[in-house]
């Protein structure tokens, strides 16, 4: 994983748009993102057990397993949205990108590849892009039944009581650095 300032420039997400600042995983850790590597799918069961995650499943975005609606699917994943459950993603072949907004509402670029692991808490706006190989092979891990329901950003999304009580724990206390 690495995690860096998106530079806002224009051009096709999937390209990496690296401002060449980097993002600390301190900073990373205030806005309550966890971050692991295990080339070992038992620890991610580990993970799943201790936070008490009963489902998971794979996906695989790609044009060969998307055929033809895989440009609308990876266009309607970067639309900038949250969730009301966290959000766990196990890269298990190729990368990707999720973008993270930071506290002064700047996109931080989060690069994960095969074998990483990433915890988002609910309410963070972000969003998703596979990058320019344009193939991700990810499991969801879900608490309950697998939902995953984008809310879209905007005046009632950010009244939402999940986006409210992210914001409280972002602006209070630090998440464990990992």
């Amino acid at each position: 994983m690495r995690a860096y300032w998106f530079d806002n420039l224009p051009g096709d997400q999937r390209e990496p748009h690296d401002s060449g600042r980097e993002v600390s995983p301190e900073y990373l850790s205030k806005l309550g993102i966890l971050h692991y590597n295990y080339p070992d799918v038992e620890d991610v069961n580990a993970v799943a057990k201790q936070r008490d995650y009963k489902n998971r499943d794979e996906i695989t975005i790609s044009p060969e397993t998307m055929g033809d609606v895989y440009e609308e699917k990876v266009k309607m994943f970067f639309n900038e949205h949250l969730h009301e459950d966290e959000e766990i993603r196990y890269i298990l072949d190729g990368g990707g990108f999720f973008d993270v907004r930071g506290k002064d509402d700047d996109w931080v670029r989060i690069q994960l590849e095969k074998h990483d692991l990433m915890i988002m808490p609910a309410g963070i706006y972000h969003r998703f892009t596979t990058d320019t190989k344009n193939y991700t092979k990810a499991m969801r891990l879900f608490k309950e039944d697998p939902k995953w329901t984008p809310l879209n950003r905007g005046a009632e999304t950010d009244k939402n009581q999940y986006r409210k009580q992210y914001v409280n724990a972002r602006d209070g206390a630090a998440v464990e650095a990992h």
